[in-house]
């Protein structure tokens, strides 16, 4: 298990530091096509994707939280639910988050925050019906594992960084000089194989970055249920609640596609549809790959 769990680590720093060399590739190529300094465009597109997450890393939840209808509550409100998500941040050794509501028969959950100091956890009132108190509690320690492994503040970097990537791009195929502007009527055959080779990977870089974020946001979906099972002691919790979370397809009212990511399923509902392409694109590993994972921790 432990070893899943650093795998998963690595697997996900690997990939943010193959976007970052995107971006910073994709800068230098821009200043090459436009005849302006490459190290000067691979700064300013350093500066400005460091101020966009800045902005992003600070306002995530608050969006995420309202985008979703999300209710703030008290321990008075649901104490039976305030108390499990209280006792797992002892077992945990972190903070008590604030703990939101959802009012969506759409069984659910999600964390956001960018550390465990400023975090939120929120659970839609389909997901507290249905599930009992050890299933709810895996998927509470799943939510926590979230915050305790930082993984909104990685996902939050990984959605800057495909954003950037898709502006530099949209900002190449944009410029004049990478389709043969003046200055470059008469260049060799080695700039036109630059300016080829630029268009190309103005085009198929933002696809390459979406995989990219849709695959850490895969591993870090591994790595919460690992750490939620390891917080527990009881992967069949969790394993039990992914069964009756994925048995339901109804979609969340207010899903959309930019806190999908966010859930513990996707928020637009389960299927029992499976291929190579659905799962290329897909924000969550398939439920049963999670559930048997789950299983097979538990011995």
């Amino acid at each position: 298990m432990y070893n899943q769990i650093a795998a998963n680590k690595r697997k996900t720093w690997v990939l943010i530091i193959a976007m970052t060399a995107v971006i910073l590739g994709l800068s230098w190529l821009f200043g090459v096509v436009n005849n302006v300094d490459p190290a000067s465009t691979v700064i300013i597109g350093t500066m400005f994707s460091t101020v966009y997450a800045l902005i992003s890393y600070y306002a995530s939840a608050s969006i995420a939280l309202a985008s979703s209808g999300a209710r703030q509550i008290q321990k008075s409100d649901a104490p039976e639910l305030w108390n499990l998500v209280e006792n797992l941040c002892i077992a945990n050794g972190q903070p008590m988050p604030k703990v939101y509501i959802i009012n969506d028969a759409s069984p659910n959950a999600f964390a956001t925050g960018r550390d465990p100091e400023h975090a939120a956890i929120a659970f839609t009132t389909g997901l507290v019906q249905i599930l009992d108190r050890k299933e709810l509690e895996g998927v509470a320690a799943h939510e926590l594992s979230h915050i305790k492994n930082y993984d909104i503040r990685v996902m939050t970097i990984v959605v800057v960084l495909v954003g950037a990537v898709m502006l530099i791009a949209d900002m190449l195929l944009r410029g004049g000089h990478i389709f043969g502007g003046r200055d470059n009527k008469n260049a060799g055959g080695a700039a036109v194989v630059l300016l080829i080779v630029g268009l190309v990977l103005a085009i198929l870089s933002p696809l390459l970055a979406q995989l990219i974020q849709l695959a850490v946001s895969r591993s870090r979906e591994y790595l919460a249920d690992a750490s939620a099972a390891l917080l527990t002691r009881y992967p069949a919790g969790l394993a039990s609640a992914l069964q009756k979370i994925s048995a339901t397809q109804q979609p969340l009212a207010r899903a959309n596609h930019a806190t999908a990511h966010l859930f513990i399923s996707s928020p637009f509902g389960t299927t029992k549809k499976r291929g190579f392409w659905r799962e290329l694109f897909s924000t969550h590993p398939p439920a049963e790959d999670r559930i048997a994972r789950l299983m097979n921790m538990g011995g």
